[in-house]
């Protein structure tokens, strides 16, 4: 009965094997495209329903970037992409070899490009990556005052952007939009102020690699880095803003620990070139040598306890002392830098204040006044603030238990001075209020 089965139906199931091992796999598809333009450099981005290989070239007169996608079709469209802005001038599209996808991108001008894949990450897909560098080099600009003395700048980072969104929240809140509003609210606000300069590392939606924004950071010469966050918890009640700085020896805390871990994987989202952030190559480990080996960590949690005496005074905390975590975007060696937690967006009483414009320029305030009185305090050599003690304008931002007396008492003013100058005609003071401080 075995043998007569094997007669009758072994040649079937024989030939329906090889007819399944001779199909060709199953072709890609692009399934979306998108567009992206930084100060710099513009990015294209194309969504896969699949890995694939691909190949990319240039031509000259005129000046083309040539992309052949093997094994794959386009199921987008290209022609709602904004080019205004873009070294691009047209977007073509065609068959190559009968099987591959060839993009022919038409440019305006001559650019540096540079291609690579991002595997799929948690919910988004896999990417196929087309960065297009200006050739143009931009001239460096100094931050010196022609008077001798210089500002105290500055760098603002507002976390992620572009390709990469962030955490979300509800009503479709995306972290990217709301730190890039209140960075922008700060550095208004930091500009207010004599003797500082501020700089946004990320001044529109587009993505920078975390490595990237450190060194931007470095070339700004900047006094502080500050990387403004808005991040989720697996937890819809985890609340509150918060400080942290880099630490070399681990996090002090769980949530620490977590939004350092949800905060380094932008790089896998966004796309830096080296796909594997977790390597931990002798570059990095140097630089983490010199970071426990210099003042820079020390000046980063002196800066931090600053800011985060301002920020308790308009929003909950979720920590009452500055945290240490391992960010990747705090690893300079020779800058002091924080990451500011504005809240959870994941929250939904945090999400309506982070989206509130209101809410935004208070935030914004109080780490403009965490800053200033810091540097105040302990200004630079060879600053303006340095040689013109006292002439800087401080404000002091109002927190639980604060009193009028405590506060002249801080800043070594009278109480009847810091009233006169603020219009207070009693003792009644609110939390959330911001005071200047007289100037001696």
């Amino acid at each position: 009965m075995k043998s007569v089965w094997r007669r009758v139906f072994g040649p079937f199931y024989i030939s329906v094997a090889m007819l399944l091992l001779s199909l060709p796999a199953q072709s890609a598809e692009v399934e979306g495209v998108r567009l992206w333009r930084a100060p710099d450099h513009t990015r294209l981005v194309f969504d896969l329903s699949g890995p694939a290989e691909h190949k990319l070239f240039t031509l000259s007169g005129p000046h083309r970037v040539v992309i052949d996608v093997a094994d794959t079709r386009l199921a987008a469209q290209f022609d709602d992409l904004e080019l205004d802005n873009t070294p691009i001038a047209r977007v073509r599209h065609g068959r190559h070899n009968k099987k591959d996808l060839r993009v022919v991108l038409d440019l305006k001008q001559q650019v540096k490009p540079r291609s690579f894949a991002l595997r799929r990450h948690e919910d988004l897909p896999d990417r196929l990556v087309i960065d297009l560098h200006d050739r143009v080099q931009s001239e460096e600009k100094t931050l010196q005052q022609v008077g001798g003395e210089r500002d105290i700048v500055i760098a603002i980072d507002a976390g992620h952007g572009g390709e990469d969104p962030g955490a979300s929240g509800p009503g479709g809140l995306r972290e990217k939009d709301v730190v890039l509003a209140i960075s922008k609210k700060l550095k208004a606000a930091l500009e207010k102020q004599p003797g500082f300069a501020a700089r946004l590392v990320r001044s529109g939606d587009y993505y920078i690699p975390l490595r990237g924004r450190v060194k931007k950071g470095r070339e700004m010469r900047a006094d502080l880095f500050v990387s403004i966050h808005a991040d989720a918890f697996h937890r819809k009640d985890a609340r509150g803003a918060g400080v942290y700085a880099v630490s070399s020896r681990g996090a002090t805390s769980e949530t620490a620990r977590f939004l350092a871990q949800r905060e380094n994987e932008s790089d896998l989202i966004g796309g830096a070139g080296s796909l594997n952030i977790g390597d931990k190559d002798d570059t990095l480990a140097g630089v983490l040598l010199d970071l426990s080996m210099t003042a820079t960590m020390n000046a980063s949690l002196d800066i931090g306890a600053s800011v985060l005496s301002r920020i308790g005074g308009i929003t909950h905390l979720h920590k009452k002392q500055v945290e240490q975590a391992n960010f990747s975007v705090l690893r300079s060696p020779d800058v002091p830098s924080i990451l500011v937690e504005t809240g959870f967006i994941t929250n939904p009483r945090e999400a309506r204040h982070l989206r509130d414009p209101s809410f935004q320029r208070k935030m914004a305030r109080a780490l403009s006044d965490g800053i200033v009185a810091h540097f105040s305090s302990r200004p630079p050599a060879g600053t303006w603030l340095a040689a013109n003690p006292g002439k800087g304008e401080r404000r002091h931002t109002i927190g639980r238990g604060d009193t009028l007396s405590g506060i002249a008492a801080r800043y070594n003013v009278s109480v009847s001075a810091l009233k006169r100058l603020n219009g207070i005609d009693s003792s009644v003071i609110r939390v959330g209020q911001t005071l200047t401080i007289p100037s001696g």
